[in-house]
């Protein structure tokens, strides 16, 4: 019984102790995240003059309504939301796929493992890849181009609309395939066989059984393609090199001083507009999560 405080007394260091496992966690969120969040905020709100002493002014945000910036914001918003919905249908598709073939199946493993990789492909890798093999001197626009099948002579990669469409798409798909996997194999085969039993068919059952429960997550999965592709900027970066279509590389302009010297508190203005956004999609994204988990855990 003499050990009984002793016993608590321990038992209420170690929750304390255990925080110092995560020390290193929030250490690095502090400074490659909430560092850089905070001089993006406070940085788009000061104006700097033409001595280089700054003051609080709402100019850089004024800025943001500048044709250059709402066309580069609506171009993203454009290519983010085509390529999101483009990858989460065609990843849907095969996510399916992939959960009715055998769990210790080859095909699974390759499938998944391949898309393990590809998702995570991108930046001036992927772009050098699509440039050697769809580019102006690609050996596939070559050959297309001796048989007159393309006489745009590879062009159309370097088109925000046309090219980046296609190089997103190409770790947007296995990005979903991933990420809705889990949903997919959270459906029951029980609810199946009892929508069977009640001589439901295939279309009924999923309409009315598998579709209102996929949806949450299927939602949630394009909604975070939709931010993989707003924030991705190095692809998009080595592939369009003139210009700035996107509102990334709109802000890596004002930060290199491409235009105009002096225009790195609009920069902030617009990375702060792309937190803003970003931040609304996920915690849409979150909410949605919640609501799905709920739904495959029961």
């Amino acid at each position: 019984m003499a050990d009984t405080p002793r016993r608590g007394a321990l038992a209420g260091r170690r929750p304390s102790s255990a925080l110092l496992g995560v020390v290193p966690f929030f250490a690095y969120v502090t400074v490659f995240l909430l560092i850089p969040t905070l001089v993006v905020v406070v940085g788009a709100f000061i104006a700097t003059g033409p001595d280089g002493q700054g003051g609080l002014s709402l100019a850089n945000v004024r800025a943001l309504a500048e044709p250059a910036v709402t066309s580069a914001l609506w171009h993203s918003l454009v290519l983010s939301a085509v390529t999101a919905v483009g990858g989460a249908v065609i990843g849907a598709f095969l996510a399916y796929a992939v959960s009715t073939a055998n769990v210790d199946g080859v095909l699974r493993r390759f499938t998944t493992s391949l898309c393990g990789v590809l998702a995570q492909f991108g930046g001036v890798a992927l772009a050098f890849a699509f440039l050697a093999t769809f580019g102006a001197t690609g050996y596939l626009t070559k050959l297309l181009t001796a048989w007159g099948l393309d006489d745009t002579g590879g062009l159309w990669l370097y088109e925000w609309n046309k090219g980046l469409m296609l190089v997103y798409l190409y770790f947007q798909i296995p990005l979903m395939l991933i990420v809705f996997l889990p949903a997919v194999e959270g459906l029951r085969p029980q609810w199946r066989e009892a929508a069977e039993t009640l001589g439901g068919s295939t279309w009924l059952y999923w309409r009315k059984v598998a579709a209102p429960i996929l949806f949450p997550s299927f939602v949630g999965a394009l909604l975070l393609l939709f931010t993989n592709a707003f924030s991705a900027y190095a692809t998009a970066a080595a592939l369009v090199s003139q210009g700035s279509p996107l509102l990334p590389l709109a802000i890596g302009g004002t930060l290199n001083s491409e235009v105009i010297l002096g225009q790195e508190n609009v920069g902030k203005a617009m990375a702060l507009l792309m937190v803003v956004v970003v931040a609304g999609v996920m915690t849409l994204y979150a909410a949605i999560d919640r609501r799905a988990s709920r739904w495959l855990a029961r």
